[in-house]
């Protein structure tokens, strides 16, 4: 399912003389797309909305055709948290919790995801037109961070040695964001941002910071884009690009499903027939239902070899 809206904004912006690169999101329909096939606690809400904001972003500057896809394995209430979004910022989320927990409105992103430790947060880099033998790139670490932002900018200086700072927010009605990026000075700088001395460059970066970190979770969450920018930044010589509008789609389809089916193997499949008669499974990023039968089932065995499925975006209901 895709739905166009032009309510959802991303704005990139540049520092004019210096290699600092900004974004803001403002996500809404799309947020809202989201939640319409759940009903997240408020604190689940929150994390998760926050993870869309920053998909959106981290995606906006993808320098190939292909998805990003974020991950948390948690070891608390929530289990799996997954925010993907595409090279045209198409966009789809779900969220797993563990049976019967119940989360209070104010529970942490520690309490919720990493209350053993054991949590992982992993990034997926995955190109649509892979070459061949080519496999998704996958990076994962420990959850570290006491909010979603922190855990992003931690990944990305120890995966991606880049200086990243992000401020994200949400709540039922609005996922918003800015992240602000110092880019290296000597790996293909944008040609548009003109040189200057890495001190006037530091400085630049360091102003940005702290003019953003002036920033409060509720005034991001009620304040337009534009408005923001002025706020912030308007003794800054900054060039604003063209905005690009976030929107919901889920690339589910029944031959994805086919292919997570014979990856659990054909006695597995087989085990379950026996017990149900066919298998009902639907998707749990936009809730669309696929059924399989036993001629189904033995057709997938009988095609050719399974293709690589990324995500396990559907469960087998008993």
């Amino acid at each position: 399912m895709t739905t166009e809206n032009n309510n959802d904004t991303l704005q990139k912006f540049i520092f004019d003389n210096a290699a600092v690169r900004g974004e803001f999101v403002e996500i809404s329909s799309t947020w809202g797309e989201i939640q319409q096939r759940h009903s997240y606690p408020p604190a689940v809400k929150k994390v998760l909305g926050e993870m869309v904001a920053a998909a959106a972003l981290l995606s906006a500057n993808l320098k190939f055709n292909g998805a990003i896809v974020m991950q948390i394995h948690g070891d608390g209430p929530v289990r799996l948290l997954v925010v993907e979004c595409d090279s045209d910022l198409r966009m789809r989320a779900t969220a797993k919790l563990a049976e019967g927990v119940t989360v209070a409105d104010d529970t942490s992103l520690t309490d919720l995801l990493n209350a053993g430790g054991k949590a992982r947060f992993v990034i997926t880099l995955d190109p649509t037109d892979k070459m061949p033998g080519q496999q998704p790139y996958q990076g994962i670490v420990p959850l570290d961070g006491d909010d979603m932002a922190t855990v992003i900018e931690n990944y990305m200086l120890r995966s991606e040695q880049l200086d990243t700072r992000l401020w994200l927010a949400a709540d039922d009605g609005v996922s918003r964001g800015l992240l602000l990026q110092k880019l290296p000075r000597h790996s293909g700088k944008d040609d548009q941002i003109k040189q200057s001395s890495e001190a006037d460059e530091l400085e630049t970066w360091n102003r940005a910071v702290m003019l953003a970190s002036t920033l409060k979770q509720e005034e991001l969450l009620s304040t337009d884009i534009q408005t923001l920018m002025n706020r912030l930044f308007w003794e800054e010589t900054i060039r604003v690009f063209e905005p690009a509008h976030p929107r919901f789609h889920c690339s589910c389809t029944r031959e994805k499903v086919g292919n997570m089916l014979k990856m659990l193997g054909r006695e597995e499949v087989d085990g379950a027939l026996d017990e149900l008669g066919q298998l009902a499974i639907d998707c749990d990023f936009c809730g669309k239902h696929y059924s399989f039968d036993k001629v189904d089932c033995a057709q997938l065995f009988v095609d050719g070899t399974p293709v690589e499925v990324l995500l396990p975006a559907s469960d087998v209901k008993h």
